[in-house]
């Protein structure tokens, strides 16, 4: 729930609005395409529907008269779209229509009807191809809304009907989608409820839960990546959908708050505007970049204090049963047979992984040849081979052949010592008390010798599996994308593993970054496309990846399998 005091987020978010606006009022001769640089007649063009439109949302959304910086953007407005200059342009290039009726829906919001902006419109329209034209669907709901705001008729499919082909309406993967689909996904979500003024008819079998699902997923990758723009586009989303008590609305308040600049800009991400396009000039590019973005936050708080926005408690989303025993069966087989043809001292985290995976499915007997095969080959290694694994991997190699009864003397000596040199201490520094518990768990200490060199861990009456000790992640979302599209498994991997661990398995960044992975395994049980040719480069690197991910879809497995579907997080 959103803890900020009422009456101080609705003055702060207004507050953001009217530095917004301002800063824009100050600016508006840069939305003039007569006044602009040859190559930069268009960017002009689209900053002038693109402030045109805040203003006639204004005028819709708030029933008061337009402030003076509001007025000061509309009179801007109005000259320009007077010349016949402008206007006329729309008979000689059609495919452009949505550059100049959202300035006249615009105009038209504001009370200010132009019959002939209004007929110029309407033929453009009736012509037989600017409303024809190939859209992708999202862009034909773009057109939609638009001829709706100017009361221009048509024959074309009803927005109803456009909505069950977009991207927000199909079960996207959050891991997959760039700057581009995003941005798809949010004007879909404006055109649909008319900027928060209407309940859109979803598909049916459609859950609107799973569009502020998505919508609160989206804001947890671009809040990590410090993206205004999409920061405050995903937040108006929340907004037309009626929701106003959520988490990450708030963190996207407070982000976009901190972000405003003094004088009311707000930046926006890089690449908005090609170098050559500023040529040098500082106070163009300072205006470029932050133009639309300054917009999108003054939107944002347009819509929170608007008495006319729906307004509806957080709808919750369907929580799926999460299901990886098979899949990790699988690859616990796969990693077994294939490490047991490698030599132990290189591949001892692989026989770890095989190890705490084979425990966490119940299946402990996965592993008992792996085990005993390596035990047996690193039975006189020196000290200095398990030392180099460090205790994560050792400990838990160890756990294993308890399981089994299976013993190893180099390694019983290595972790003799290990305990020793631990007793010997007088406190336990914070990164390594994991580790101490490892000992612990092997019976090398006592969790009270463990309490009294400060492991909080071992000081619990009852502690926490080995799978869910973490509070929060240790890997962030933000970098999600990226890993994607770079086939990063390993990272990935990591994400679902931290985010499980710390209670987060039925978020939606952690179910779809898991369908990602749970989709590259190969029938055999490993996973990853190596997308090579040589076979010993493609076993070594499937041996890495699967063994990333096994340790993954343990946790997966540990957490859901000992928490009903209902009562999942």
């Amino acid at each position: 729930m959103d803890t900020t005091q009422p009456g101080d987020g609705m003055s702060q978010r207004r507050a953001v609005e009217t530095r917004a606006v301002a800063w824009l009022a100050a600016r508006r001769h840069l939305i003039d395409p007569a006044e602009a640089a040859t190559d930069r007649v268009l960017f002009a063009r689209k900053a002038l529907i693109e402030t045109a439109f805040l203003v006639g949302l204004r005028a819709r959304l708030a029933p008061e008269p337009l402030e003076r910086d509001y007025a000061a953007l509309l009179t801007q407005v109005e000259e320009i779209t007077a010349r016949p200059s402008y206007r006329e342009l729309i008979a000689r290039d059609e495919a452009a229509l949505l550059l100049y009726a959202g300035t006249y829906a615009a105009l038209r919001l504001c009370g200010r009807e132009d019959p002939e902006f209004r007929h110029v419109i309407t033929q453009a329209a009736a012509g037989g191809y600017a409303t024809v034209f190939e859209r992708i669907p999202y862009r034909q709901l773009d057109l939609l809304h638009t001829l709706e705001l100017c009361g221009v008729r048509h024959t074309l499919p009803a927005m109803d009907d456009v909505l069950p082909f977009t991207l927000l309406c199909n079960s996207p993967n959050v891991a997959k989608l760039t700057d581009r689909d995003i941005y798809a996904i949010t004007h879909t979500i404006f055109y649909a409820t008319d900027f928060g003024l209407r309940e859109p008819r979803w598909p049916r079998g459609f859950d609107p839960g799973t569009a502020v699902e998505l919508i609160e997923a989206l804001l947890v990758l671009t809040l990590g990546q410090e993206n205004a723009d999409l920061v405050g586009e995903l937040l108006c989303c929340l907004l037309c959908l009626g929701v106003r008590d959520s988490q990450e609305a708030r963190r996207a308040w407070e982000f976009l708050t901190a972000a405003q600049e003094a004088d009311g800009r707000v930046n926006g991400p890089p690449g908005v505007v090609h170098p050559e396009l500023a040529d040098g000039d500082d106070a163009y590019a300072h205006w470029a970049t932050g133009y639309h973005t300054t917009i999108v936050a003054a939107l944002a708080a347009l819509l929170d204090r608007s008495p006319r926005v729906v307004r509806r408690r957080r709808p919750s989303a369907p929580k799926p049963h999460l299901t990886v025993e098979e899949p990790l069966r699988r690859a616990v087989a796969w990693l077994a047979g294939t490490t047991r043809r490698h030599t132990p001292v290189r591949h001892l985290p692989a026989a770890a992984a095989v190890a705490h995976a084979a425990e966490a499915l119940g299946e402990p007997e996965l592993a008992r040849p792996l085990l005993l095969d390596f035990s047996e080959r690193l039975a006189d290694v020196d000290a200095d081979v398990w030392q180099e694994h460090g205790m994560e991997v050792v400990g838990e190699f160890a756990c294993g052949l308890r399981t089994h009864e299976i013993t190893c003397p180099s390694l019983d000596a290595f972790l003799k010592s290990a305990a020793a040199a631990v007793e010997l201490l007088d406190e336990v520094p914070p990164q390594a008390a994991r580790n101490v518990q490892r000992l612990v768990d092997l019976g090398l200490i006592t969790p009270g010798c463990a309490a009294a060199l400060g492991n909080g861990e071992a000081d619990a009456p009852h502690p926490a599996p080995r799978s869910a000790r973490h509070s929060t992640p240790k890997t962030t979302a933000a970098g999600l994308p990226h890993a994607w599209k770079n086939y990063h498994l390993g990272h990935i991997a990591a994400l679902v593993r931290d985010w499980t661990r710390a209670g987060r398995a039925q978020h939606r960044i952690t179910r779809d970054a898991l369908a990602f992975l749970l989709s590259q395994q190969s029938p055999c049980g490993a996973f990853g496309r190596p997308a090579c040719d040589d076979p010993a480069t493609r076993e070594r690197t499937m041996l890495s990846w699967t063994q990333s991910i096994i340790t993954a879809l343990a946790a997966v497995h540990t957490t859901c399998s000992a928490v009903p579907a209902a009562r999942q997080p």
